[in-house]
């Protein structure tokens, strides 16, 4: 059996945000800060959390209950010194210790493109989703070549990755209940709206 390669933050968790990586994910973040539909009290997930940058702003912007995933140890430790008091937990995004129709939101911010089992993330988000709930994926947007050819050497040199635009992203998720809601785009960011029927 040939098992893909991940990459791996772990070793660069500690300059992550200050680094061009965090200075790269800005957009990102500000997408998802900018989109997401809060109240107070909603139940959040951040899947892919890393530093926990998206926990801590969505937090700033309305008092939520926030939990974070990621299988990144150190990323996670990041996590924990900037949220304090929020549940960060180390589990993979297809297989997560939450009961069913947990959260009012998950977001995936500059992670979906490093799932590897994308469907089993849906099935899963649609499974700790509440009915109504909303799933916001922000990811990198590539014209149709470029991503074709990204995604190819991905492939060639076996390293877990692929990159979607929004109709594949929408298509992936419909099965599971999903419909796209919204979307909003610039040169090089998306982000995918996707409310639980």
């Amino acid at each position: 059996m040939n098992i893909k390669k991940d990459i791996k933050f772990d070793k660069r968790a500690c300059k992550y945000d200050d680094d061009y990586e965090g200075k790269l994910s800005e957009k990102f973040y500000c997408f998802v800060t900018d989109n997401v539909v809060l109240k107070p009290n909603y139940k959040i997930l951040d899947a892919g959390c890393g530093t926990g940058t998206i926990l801590r702003r969505l937090n700033d912007k309305c008092a939520v209950d926030s939990y974070g995933i990621d299988v990144e140890e150190n990323m996670l430790k990041e996590a924990r010194e900037k949220c304090p008091g929020m549940s960060i937990q180390l589990c993979s995004c297809d297989n997560t210790p939450f009961e069913d129709n947990t959260f009012d939101v998950i977001t995936a911010c500059m992670a979906y493109h490093h799932f590897p089992d994308k469907q089993g993330f849906v099935k899963e988000a649609a499974r700790i989703l509440k009915s109504g709930g909303t799933l916001y994926i922000a990811d990198p947007k590539f014209p149709l070549p470029i991503r074709k050819v990204i995604n190819t050497a991905l492939n060639v040199h076996n390293i877990v990755g692929e990159f979607h635009n929004a109709q594949e992203i929408a298509e992936l998720t419909a099965p599971y209940g999903f419909y796209q809601t919204g979307y909003k785009s610039d040169a090089y960011a998306q982000i995918v709206i996707l409310t639980k029927k």
